[in-house]
């Protein structure tokens, strides 16, 4: 009994879910009403326990409030509703008009927050800030910044490329090269998004939004969508995935090379940490597929020095290079959080020191004024005064210089992020579908 009750009610509210797509609002009204009603006759009957009942409340609660957000439109605007195929009188046709204008603006509507995500204020990111990764930077001006300033160059057959893929191992620099090109891509809207900005509950929506998506990219062409992480949108198809998500990367494909849309202008990028569990359909999409490594060691070297960035130091050029011998399979991300902690260390200095002494030096404010400052000291130094960092004046304190113990003592406390296994993955990948983008 309970079987056949959700077989019927699925039934009924995926027919409701079509006539809604439709605008037949008031038949899907009725269906949505209807499988409800099903769905609550099999919780009388279900015997596969609490949780197979929680699951059938919650959708006859996604159900009903569709039906009530439903009957909330009809009840406002009852002149424009839209009325069930086979009319085909003036009356009807002037209906059908208004059902067209009705689902524009329901498409504005649900669009709308997407133009939130269009980048107004560029990240201030320069090709020069991404240490390494040179051949990933050429075919990204080669796909992004030659066509916008020189467009007669691609004409014909020459065509920019319209997907890039960006993979690797977490922390390479995926994401920062996005934003390289976000700063770099002058006259070119940028609109960053990701799978909870496409993803709604109700159903028929997140297709919608997709193609909403790509409606703004073509409006303020030229544009460059990014989707970071988007192996959560389009994993491989499988039989036991949900309608919803199937619908998603269906529409996905089609708005990316489907017939009748236009993508002259758009380009689609992508980053992911999984590349192997992309669907094959979405992998040919991405015509460009660059394997973004772990950084070399010239790479760590620079790394090293952009995180230090003008923090007093006292490491010279050798100890940098030391630094990156040191890091071999470490990540971008990796050194960025080794380099944090290392800064940690002469807070950590002020904090348990017992003794300060008096030396002279520039004054916090004023960096052209030499004032009396309190250094932490070992008890044993000539002039040391008993007393801690609570007892020092705001703005009479050095600032302790970074040392290489403090930088070594920071690399033994970090682990690299990624494991030999996922590399593995990674570079079979790239020798099956990608290109080199060191």
């Amino acid at each position: 009994m309970s079987g056949n009750a959700i077989a019927k009610a699925i039934d009924l509210v995926t027919k409701a879910t079509e006539e809604d797509k439709k605008k037949n609002y008031t038949e899907a009204l009725r269906l949505y009403q209807h499988g409800v009603e099903y769905f609550l006759h099999a919780i009388k009957y279900e015997t596969n326990g609490d949780k197979a009942k929680e699951s059938i409340r919650t959708k006859c609660t996604e159900y009903l409030e569709r039906a009530e957000k439903l009957k909330e439109f009809l009840k406002k605007d009852t002149k424009k509703k839209a009325v069930p195929a086979g009319g085909n009188d003036v009356k009807n046709d002037k209906k059908d008009d208004d059902s067209d204008d009705d689902d524009d603006n329901e498409l504005k509507k649900l669009t709308k927050p997407l133009e939130g995500k269009v980048l107004l204020e560029k990240p201030n990111i320069k090709w020069d800030d991404v240490a390494g990764l040179e051949q990933a930077k050429e075919s990204l001006k080669e796909a992004v910044i030659l066509p916008i300033k020189f467009p007669h160059l691609f004409t014909g057959k020459r065509t920019p490329w319209k997907g890039i893929l960006l993979f690797g191992p977490p922390g390479t620099g995926k994401s920062y090269l996005a934003k390289a090109v976000a700063s770099e891509a002058n006259n070119s809207a940028f609109i960053s998004v990701s799978s909870s900005d496409l993803v709604s509950k109700w159903l028929g929506e997140s297709e919608k939004l997709v193609k909403g998506l790509f409606d703004l990219a073509r409006a303020k062409k030229p544009a460059i969508i990014f989707i970071d992480e988007i192996d959560s949108l389009c994993s491989t198809r499988s039989d036991n995935e949900s309608e919803s998500a199937r619908r998603i990367k269906t529409e996905f494909l089609v708005q990316m090379q489907g017939v009748g849309n236009n993508t002259e202008g758009v380009l689609v990028l992508g980053a992911t940490n999984i590349p192997w569990v992309l669907d094959a359909a979405i992998r040919r999409r991405f015509e460009k597929r660059i394997y973004i490594p772990l950084p070399d060691e010239r790479a760590r070297t620079a790394i090293f020095k952009l995180n230090m960035g003008n923090t007093k130091h006292t490491l010279s050029e050798t100890d940098f290079v030391h630094l990156a011998a040191m890091t071999n399979n470490y990540s971008g991300a990796d050194i960025s959080i080794i380099c944090r902690d290392a800064l940690m260390q002469p807070v950590r200095k002020v904090q348990t020191a017992t003794h300060f002494k008096k030396v002279k030096g520039p004054s916090p404010t004023d960096a052209n004024k030499v004032v009396d400052l309190y250094s932490p000291c070992s008890p044993g130094e000539r002039g040391a005064i008993e007393m801690n960092f609570l007892d020092v004046p705001g703005d009479q304190l050095l600032e302790p210089h970074i040392t290489m113990n403090d930088m070594l003592r920071s690399v033994q406390c970090t682990k690299p992020a990624v494991t030999e296994s996922d590399l593995k993955k990674l570079e079979e990948f790239t020798a099956e579908y990608g290109q080199e983008g060191s």
